[in-house]
């Protein structure tokens, strides 16, 4: 199965994110975009792509050990930026960055230790995708927008494992399809 540790924001959350994004959607430019659904909204820990069923049982329990070994932090939706010259458009985090690199860090490391490969290391840049374009474009305009935007601040207190279910319909703009397959409070609290 498809998996990605992630970071899910509440529901308020997503609906205030969500205002902006309706102004984004409202900008000149921005049919030609693929705009993420709000329910999959996430901050993506570590990516793990296709996982054998036999590795799961091992990643669950290092991905429990993590989040156990890591106490609750503060996080807010703030700014933006783009990856891939505007190819992917993404709110950004502010808070105890600190704490979520080392929550990353520690799914990453859960994955490799699990024995799923893992590829480069990256230094992780915390971000929730809200668009995704073919081709480079001028996103500056969008950028403009979400600079000024700072969400509402939560606290953190679960890790949780999602599975990614990718489109099979072939219908153009059908947004894949997240389910949480496991969710491991923070700091061991329940």
């Amino acid at each position: 199965m498809r998996l990605f540790a992630a970071v899910l924001p509440p529901d308020d959350v997503c609906r205030e994110l969500g205002g902006v994004v309706d102004e984004l959607r409202a900008l000149p430019g921005a049919d030609g975009m693929r705009w993420t659904g709000r329910p999959g909204w996430h901050f993506t820990l570590a990516f793990y792509g296709e996982v054998d069923d036999g590795v799961v049982p091992e990643l669950t329990e290092r991905l429990e050990r993590a989040a156990r070994r890591t106490e609750p932090f503060s996080l807010a939706v703030r700014g933006g930026g783009q990856f891939g010259h505007g190819k992917a458009l993404w709110a950004g985090a502010e808070g105890d960055l600190a704490a979520l690199r080392l929550l990353a860090e520690r799914a990453e490391a859960a994955a490799r230790k699990a024995g799923v490969p893992m590829g480069e290391h990256r230094r992780y840049k915390p971000h929730l995708t809200v668009a995704r374009s073919r081709e480079a474009g001028d996103v500056r305009a969008f950028l403009d927008a979400l600079a000024g935007f700072t969400g509402r601040s939560w606290s953190v207190r679960e890790l949780c494992l999602v599975r990614s279910n990718l489109p099979t319909s072939g219908v153009v703009g059908e947004q894949p399809r997240y389910e949480a397959v496991g969710r491991w409070p923070l700091g061991g609290a329940g």
